[in-house]
């Protein structure tokens, strides 16, 4: 039997625990600027200290009292979000041709994949046309911000679970001004961001266009490399 090929396999799921945002980033672009056809892909779980990020069209004005966080400007799309403790971020690094996807259907698969695990635990959400990412009625809960280079994907999503919401106020989050942010914990959902990570990964993998591993009941979906 002859082993499957990058684009069949699914990825790798990595729990990376909570990393500094800059060498997380710095090493997302060297995987992608490294990357050949015989790159397998991988998503990357994991957490950040606190950071706001600013898009490559992202306007200073948005910016409107940052205090002692420190503020990154990086290459994916979109406006100036804030991470921290608590937050699940994903960084899906993908061949997106080997997975028949385009920017789009990545967006929206990532979505798709956010509202459907919230779901288990009773709570409504949507993604929008008009403002990408997942929402909870009026309140952003999840952020989707991507960059393409090579044909492969990087950056990703942050899903709010149980974090201090404070420092979104410090901004206009993703460039709306008074855009209210919501997570997890407080609509219903486990506290706990690995749990969360767990309960995403399965949907993550469907949305990706992959056939997901057997599971046992005591088996996990993330293999943790946190301590290497």
């Amino acid at each position: 039997m002859t082993s499957a090929s990058p684009g069949e396999a699914p990825p790798a799921l990595l729990w990376l625990g909570t990393l500094d945002y800059e060498p997380a980033w710095r090493a997302m672009q060297a995987r992608t600027d490294s990357a050949t056809a015989e790159t397998p892909d991988e998503l990357w779980f994991l957490e950040h200290p606190p950071v706001f990020t600013m898009g490559m069209n992202a306007r200073a004005e948005h910016l409107l009292a940052t205090g002692n966080i420190p503020v990154v400007d990086i290459d994916r799309g979109g406006q100036v979000t804030y991470h921290g403790p608590g937050q699940l971020v994903v960084y899906p690094l993908l061949n997106l041709a080997h997975r028949g996807l385009g920017v789009r259907s990545l967006v929206e698969g990532l979505e798709r994949a956010i509202v459907a695990t919230v779901a288990e635990w009773g709570i409504d959400a949507h993604g929008r046309r008009d403002a990408p990412g997942v929402y909870a009625g009026d309140r952003k809960l999840a952020s989707i911000g991507l960059r393409i280079r090579r044909g492969h994907s990087y950056h990703g999503l942050a899903l709010n679970v149980a974090m201090d919401l404070e420092p979104f106020a410090r901004i206009n989050p993703c460039g709306y001004t008074g855009l209210r942010m919501t997570q997890v914990s407080d609509l219903g959902g486990p506290a706990d961001v690995q749990t969360v990570a767990e309960a995403l990964a399965p949907h993550l993998l469907r949305e990706l266009r992959c056939e997901a591993p057997p599971q046992s009941a005591t088996s996990t979906w993330l293999q943790d490399v946190s301590s290497r």
